[in-house]
């Protein structure tokens, strides 16, 4: 049976909480959502699409590096909006960030996200190294 290793990071933002960055099981990496936290777990970017997804995507490529993968392997991605409105951005930031052939992909609008503040959120899968 495949052992699940979870990934950890120091600071973890996420601790507070009582749920882990991701597990990496095999040869893939499983990552929790990712949002728009610094790493002592404040908000970034209260009121800025742009700068929340800057940090969202940092926040998703450190955990990625932390269980032995990158950007450039990740398989599937799910997308949380709080406004579909802003969903023209994320195809620009799916282009900057990955790399083809690009990720599967789900992208959902959702009323509220974990935190008021909060605009974006994206869990993933990828391919270890």
């Amino acid at each position: 049976m495949t052992e699940a290793r979870q990934i950890r990071l120091d600071p973890d933002p996420l601790e507070p909480y009582f749920l882990s960055q991701g597990f990496r099981v095999g040869d893939l990496v499983i990552v929790s959502g990712q949002a728009a936290l610094d790493e002592h777990g404040n908000v970034v970017g209260v009121g800025d699409f742009d700068a929340q997804a800057e940090q969202v995507f940092r926040n998703l490529a450190r955990v990625l590096e932390a269980g032995g993968s990158d950007l450039d392997r990740v398989v599937k991605v799910t997308i949380f909006l709080t406004d579909m409105a802003n969903f023209p951005k994320i195809v620009q930031l799916r282009q900057r960030w990955f790399t083809p052939p690009y990720p599967a992909d789900t992208i959902v609008e959702v009323r509220a996200l974990a935190l008021p503040e909060l605009e974006l959120e994206i869990e993933a899968i990828a391919v270890a190294r």
